[in-house]
């Protein structure tokens, strides 16, 4: 499901390449070449000299290095176990089918349908920590953070001054989880569904888990929880936003919206709510009568709808999801949608914003602009796809307080790279002329986003993946790679490009503005024999300090397993932290408000294989593999990446 999706396009639009305006751009520039390729244009060098004057000045004696722990070397990346730096250690934590609470149903193999809507879900992904500060439990979203002033981004937080009453937050907390995926013959133990109830079982892998877990003595475990919960396909949802009541959301069936899907990466607002995002969500649907279907539309087409999906099988006994039963037309529009879950309330039914546009979404990195208005980033996960940005119409407090969401009303852009380094956000809008003379109101236009970027010449990128913004602006965005390239050039040296990279931009107007300034940082290149060796960068995490941890998702070169690595954005500085397991994904990112503990991923170990790995059995068991959680702690306790 994560590099797999690389194998399709569905982009027919002849907007310009993003390589063509890189090769350009890059003969401008003139960027470093090494095995980490970092720009300094002035754009972004303009906030170098005072974060490095605070750390001492790059090069002097007093120079106080961001990264300072031994790195994994090439040679130990590999196996089917976890390696960490020497400096740290790892622990497991809420694997597949571990009960959701400490008296569930135990993990047994395979699954059934019962059991597994109340035991944690399969293909960890996109998760989010919210601390607990004491024992009353409080709401703990943004505002019960000590902030700075401007309130710009989450990670503004003075960690250092927090007495022993906030400790509670370091030690105890929810954990927000995405499950992904988890192909039938992992979760079933048999390659199609062969009835009703198998295909319950595999609906109930997927979606998001709530767990409530705390610290005793440096281990973390799960404590029964009134909060915890599980939101799988079958799950009551439902929507706000311009889409909701739409009749492109309403089926003949009238059936009830239920259910989230492929629930990648994530995010979360600052008034403390969950955002899961769907992302092949098209690959569940399939048509048991081609001839019924209405797979030639434009619309499915460019969405990437095909008669078997990605193999589920789930068409084949429930009728949502049959392309072809014309009593469930539109119920695929009820998906490709970013999803609000309130951790705070087990009873809270998840809410589908439709005013954050429907299409493959990766994540949301969410920060808090000019006048207060909340501003999501968002990547669109398929190759020659786009960047998106969401701006709320006025302050969040003040829209909040007036019963207002957020997230249900502002606008929805869609980036475009200009040859000078430049960008523009092309608001996605019925008001543009452009837009009013292919689509009959706003509802369509979010529906059916894509298509709306397409008329607009927004510019296709290598597969856009999580974002998130540091706390100087910027924002960086991975573009995994795209292996349909076939011309080369300065950033994508390889035909095809199988090695991505990373892009980092900063708006204008603190993030509200309709122009951006863009920059190459990373270009993941041939590195044989050097410990900077990586490809397919896909999850990323922005810490306040200037580091940025990128996390790997595809074939890496020099036999290593996928990845964690640390960098430093104002020296180049980057070393590898921890590799997984054989087969596996590292992704998903998370950390107390301290930053001493790091919770990631380790997505689909061996593949499911059990002859390539146990992970995370004892090495003397034999199970099946287990996507799970692991616990990163420095063994000095420090600082996670220093």
């Amino acid at each position: 499901m994560g590099n797999g999706v690389d194998n399709e396009v569905t982009n027919p639009s002849d907007n310009r390449s993003f390589e063509d305006v890189l090769s350009v751009n890059l003969q401008r520039r003139g960027i470093i070449k090494g095995g980490l390729t970092l720009a300094t244009t002035a754009f972004f060098a303009g906030n170098m000299p005072s974060a490095l004057a605070a750390r001492g000045g790059y090069g002097s004696e007093g120079y106080d290095a961001l990264i300072n722990f031994s790195p994994v070397p090439v040679a130990a990346g590999n196996g089917a176990w976890p390696t960490i730096s020497p400096e740290y250690q790892w622990q497991v934590l809420i694997p597949w089918g571990e009960p959701l609470e400490p008296n569930g149903p135990a993990y047994q193999y395979p699954p059934n349908a019962e059991d597994q809507a109340r035991q944690i879900g399969i293909g960890h992904d996109g998760m989010h920590f919210f601390p607990i500060f004491d024992e009353k439990k409080r709401r703990c979203g943004w505002d019960h953070y000590p902030w700075n002033d401007d309130k710009s981004w989450h990670s503004n937080i003075d960690h250092h001054n927090w007495g022993p009453k906030n400790n509670w937050g370091n030690q105890r907390g929810l954990l927000c989880i995405n499950h992904e995926f988890g192909s039938n013959g992992h979760v079933l133990g048999k390659n199609d569904p062969e009835s009703l109830e198998d295909v319950r079982t595999s609906q109930h892998a997927h979606g998001v888990s709530v767990v409530e877990i705390k610290s005793r003595r440096g281990h973390w475990q799960q404590v029964k929880s009134h909060f915890a919960r599980r939101i799988h396909v079958n799950t009551p949802v439902t929507f706000s936003g311009p889409v909701a009541g739409h009749d492109l959301l309403k089926t003949p069936a009238g059936n009830q919206p239920l259910g989230t899907v492929n629930n990648c990466s994530n995010g979360y607002t600052p008034w403390g709510t969950y955002l899961t995002c769907e992302e092949n969500f098209n690959g569940y649907f399939g048509a048991t009568n081609l001839r019924g279907s209405w797979l030639a539309t434009e619309q499915q087409q460019r969405y990437g709808f095909a008669d078997n999906g990605f193999g589920y099988g789930w068409h084949k006994f429930d009728r949502r999801f049959d392309l072809s039963d014309p009593a469930y037309k539109n119920e695929e529009n009820r998906f490709g949608w970013i999803v609000e879950i309130d951790p705070m309330d087990a009873t809270q039914t998840p809410v589908k914003r439709t005013a954050l546009g429907r299409f493959k979404h990766e994540g949301i990195a969410m920060t808090v602009g000019r006048g207060g208005r909340v501003v999501g980033y968002m990547g669109d996960d398929q190759r020659f796809d786009y960047i998106y940005k969401f701006v709320s119409e006025d302050n969040w407090r003040k829209m909040r307080k007036a019963g207002k969401s957020p997230l249900d009303h502002g606008t929805l852009y869609v980036a475009r790279f200009n040859d000078d380094g430049s960008g523009d956000w092309l608001p996605l809008t019925i008001d543009n002329p452009v837009l009013a003379e292919h689509f009959t109101d706003q509802a369509e236009i979010l529906t059916y986003a894509r298509l709306a970027a397409d008329k607009l010449g927004a510019t296709p990128m290598d597969r856009p993946e999580w974002t998130t913004v540091a706390p100087d602006g910027s924002v960086y965005c991975t573009l995994t790679n795209n292996s349909r390239r076939t011309v080369a050039n300065a950033a994508n040296p390889m035909t095809p490009n199988l090695d991505g990279h990373i892009i980092r931009w900063r708006d204008n107007n603190k993030h509200t503005g309709e122009h951006f300034n863009w920059e190459i940082f990373l270009v993941a290149k041939e590195t044989h024999g050097t410990e900077s060796s990586y490809s397919s960068p896909d999850g990323l995490f922005a810490d306040p300090d200037g580091r940025l941890f990128i996390q790997t998702d595809g074939g890496q070169k020099d036999g290593l397993n996928n990845q964690l690595l640390v960098a430093d954005t104002l020296t180049g500085e980057l070393s590898r932290l921890l590799t997984g397991v054989t087969g596996d994904e590292v992704t998903g990112i998370t950390m107390t408000p301290d930053r001493r503990t790091m919770f990631i991923n380790l997505q689909h170990p061996g593949n499911g294989d059990p002859s390539v790995t146990n992970f995370p059995a004892r090495p003397d068991g034999v199970t099946v593999p287990r996507d799970s959680t692991l616990v990163i702690t420095r063994k000095d306790g420090g600082i996670i990446g220093s």
